[in-house]
């Protein structure tokens, strides 16, 4: 190659933007084996890993695993453990057990699609859809339809919500390994209105938008994880020590659904957060790196 034609080509790949790195998601999402060593979720529930991991295995004597194709049965042995209670519990309530979504990936971290959470094993997806069976085939599990608990316009629940739905959240609220447990608004709204004196446990019953076919638990930091990061503000934080049903749940199906005419603009430029599934590997906690590459 000429002098000229060495430069030309030189300056030709200056010219071309440096290629971007391949996303963490992509990366994690390729593992399908743990992370070797003890179980450890690191980092927090929006940006993490988990070493460690355990499968959940896809059928068991009270559930079973939906969406197989995503690979996502796995997570923290206190999550796995969780479970199995609260399917259990929800058999003594006369459900045939529950319909697990989405826990994590196999080393846990960002996932190509869907949640910001669930990165360190300690988030799992149960189905509002009590099920009729727990034979279905791998083919069913991947097309079977969610059931909505939630009214069409999305300010009460609808006749699929029963007493059974309440009990099967208070259970789960009611574990100690659990953090808080997310769900449609309707459905705090109803339990607001029908837990009697028997209060406490509403503090966990976190609304957040969507969630009116599944409820997200999420598991608190286990006391040995040194590198995994509790949420804040806490629940009780939250809820100022009360049940959370106030008119900070009103404003779900109220505002949130109808905005005022004229908002109030904000007093500078909210830059848009960006989505855990484009993060780099250097923006996880240091100690993924190490978990992505174990073997």
């Amino acid at each position: 190659m000429t002098r000229p034609a060495l430069l030309a080509a030189v300056l030709a790949a200056l010219a071309q933007p440096l290629a971007a790195e391949e996303p963490a998601s992509v990366r994690f999402a390729a593992r399908t084996t743990p992370a070797p060593g003890p179980a450890e979720p690191i980092g927090s529930y929006a940006r993490g890993c988990v070493r460690g991991a355990v499968e959940l295995p896809e059928t068991g004597p009270a559930w079973q695993v939906m969406r197989l194709s995503r690979g996502r049965n796995w997570g923290h042995p206190d999550t796995i453990a969780f479970v199995e209670r609260l399917s259990a519990e929800a058999v003594r309530l006369g459900w045939k057990g529950l319909l697990i979504g989405d826990i994590g990936q196999p080393r846990g971290g960002p996932t190509p699609s869907e949640h910001r959470s669930h990165q360190m094993g300690l988030d799992v997806d149960i189905w509002l859809r009590p099920p009729a069976r727990l034979d279905h085939s791998p083919e069913t599990r991947e097309r079977l339809a969610f059931v909505s608990v939630r009214s069409a316009d999305q300010r009460s629940v609808n006749a699929n919500w029963t007493p059974a739905h309440m009990a099967l959240l208070k259970a789960a609220a009611q574990d100690p390994a659990v953090d808080r447990v997310f769900i449609t608004a309707p459905a705090k709204i109803a339990m607001c209105r029908d837990a009697g004196t028997d209060r406490a446990w509403l503090q966990k019953i976190r609304p957040i938008a969507g969630h009116h076919e599944h409820f997200h638990v999420r598991l608190k930091c286990p006391p040995d994880a040194r590198l995994c990061q509790t949420q804040t503000p806490t629940v009780a934080e939250l809820s100022k020590g009360g049940d959370g049903c106030d008119e900070t749940l009103d404003w779900w199906v109220t505002d949130y659904l109808t905005p005022p005419k004229t908002p109030v603009k904000p007093s500078a430029p909210v830059k848009p957060r960006p989505h855990p599934r484009d993060y780099t590997l250097a923006e996880l906690p240091r100690a993924c790196a190490a978990v992505l590459a174990g073997d």
